[in-house]
């Protein structure tokens, strides 16, 4: 048997497409999102972005995530043998949702790297990205690990077992993960002949939820190759690799920026 609450429903398919406006809704309605993103310069070397924003009138409630720098790759810094490596981390992620007013103003910084492409063993870590202000507390996303190279004959350097998981809260969200360190692969299980260490790669990999997994450098025969110029937001610069021995000037590149997205209603 019908009753009231049955017969006060109505269904899609009895409203005329753009029959009902804004305009003939009470105001506050419709709950619109909005989406604002922060992130610094695409190319090499980023020194990300910080600027402050103001919440909107009407605004209650955010939704931030947030993604750290990309770590920077390694150099060809071992002469006279072949050596090992692992590629650099993709930045991490962290997200959080709170209630806001409309008028507080928030520091918001997509972490950049730094601005140097490294020749040495080791890169460096991607810089933290992170938002300060009304109803947060030491939220922030941690940048990527540095790539890394061994010249040692024995130990090998195939990948870096980073930290992918968090418990809720850490570092001030409700949700945060990383990605795997970067690998390397030796061609065919080989570490080659006559001073010779032939189809190497590396693997920088990227973060999460951003749809860009990895980013790979491979050498088959040829003296050196530089990481490349510009990585994806948030993922780890590639390293410089070679396949010869005495060649020692190969340089890797640098992460990619971080990021903030502001989703807000």
């Amino acid at each position: 048997m019908a009753n009231y609450a049955s017969y006060k429903q109505i269904s899609n398919s009895q409203i005329v497409d753009g029959s009902i406006t804004n305009t003939q809704l009470a105001s506050g309605a419709f709950s619109n999102w909005n989406v604002k993103w922060i992130y610094g310069d695409p190319t090499a070397m980023t020194s990300g972005c910080c600027c402050a924003w103001t919440v909107p009138t009407g605004v209650q409630r955010i939704y931030w995530e947030l993604w750290g720098a990309g770590g920077n790759g390694h150099g060809t810094c071992s002469c006279n043998r072949c050596y090992n490596w692992h590629g650099a981390q993709g930045g991490y992620y962290n997200a959080k949702t709170i209630g806001t007013k409309a008028g507080c103003a928030y520091s918001v910084c997509a972490g950049g790297v730094y601005r140097c492409c490294s020749r040495e063993c080791v890169g460096c870590d991607g810089c933290v990205s992170y938002v300060n202000g009304y109803n947060l507390s030491n939220f922030c996303a941690m940048g990527g690990t540095r790539g890394c190279a061994t010249n040692s004959w024995s130990t090998t350097c195939y990948s870096s077992m980073a930290k992918c998981c968090f418990q809720p809260g850490a570092h001030g969200g409700d949700f945060g993960m990383g990605n795997h360190g970067g690998g390397t692969r030796k061609g065919y299980g080989s570490a080659g002949w006559n001073c010779h260490c032939y189809f190497n790669e590396s693997r920088p990999t990227g973060a999460p939820f951003l749809g860009t997994m990895a980013v790979n450098s491979t050498v088959r025969h040829c003296w050196v190759r530089c990481g490349c110029w510009r990585a994806p937001y948030a993922h780890g610069g590639q390293g410089a690799v070679t396949s010869y021995c005495e060649r020692c000037c190969g340089q890797g590149g640098t992460g990619g920026s971080g990021l903030v997205k502001i989703s807000y209603m």
